[in-house]
């Protein structure tokens, strides 16, 4: 069972912070925070099994998500990440047999990452992990909860603006 993440602030619901905005807003920051850092451990868990960590996973879902193998640049780019962490990860994730690096036909100075058997088993099984922890984690919604926090999401997600490196 994981440990419980220690309470949110104790503030009052309503009451207007020396900014002008409610507490609610600190509030509802801070159950966003607790809620992330819940999902972060059940997938954990739910990968340690299969050994690989949520980052990794993230970086095998996104190298298959190409028509071609991408280039190591634009792996940091989609992850919106330095180009270290996407060769940390690859250097890992090369060494468990789940990508390869291959160079580019065009040019020698670019290195290409593409997915292996290995990989694209990993993958599926890691779906079914990632259900799991979903499943976990929304158990105490109904259908209808699961639908509103889902337009909910979207509409947070969907308003951020992009971040450029």
């Amino acid at each position: 069972m994981d440990a419980p993440d220690p309470p949110g602030p104790p503030d009052s619901p309503g009451s207007t912070g020396p900014t002008g905005s409610t507490d609610t807003d600190g509030m509802l920051a801070e159950q966003l925070l607790r809620l992330t850092r819940r999902l972060h451990r059940i997938q954990s868990r739910q990968l340690e099994p299969i050994d690989i960590t949520p980052a990794q996973f993230r970086l095998l879902r996104t190298v298959a998500s190409y028509d071609a193998a991408p280039r190591m640049a634009d792996l940091a780019r989609r992850l919106d990440v330095v180009p270290r962490a996407v060769t940390t990860l690859v250097d890992a994730l090369e060494a468990s047999g789940r990508v390869r690096r291959a160079p580019d036909p065009d040019s020698r100075r670019v290195v290409r990452v593409e997915i292996t058997d290995e990989g694209r088993t990993t993958l599926r099984s890691l779906r079914s992990a990632r259900r799991a922890a979903a499943e976990e984690i929304l158990a105490p919604l109904t259908a209808d909860q699961r639908e509103v926090l889902g337009g909910l999401l979207s509409a947070l997600v969907d308003g951020m603006p992009e971040r450029h490196c």
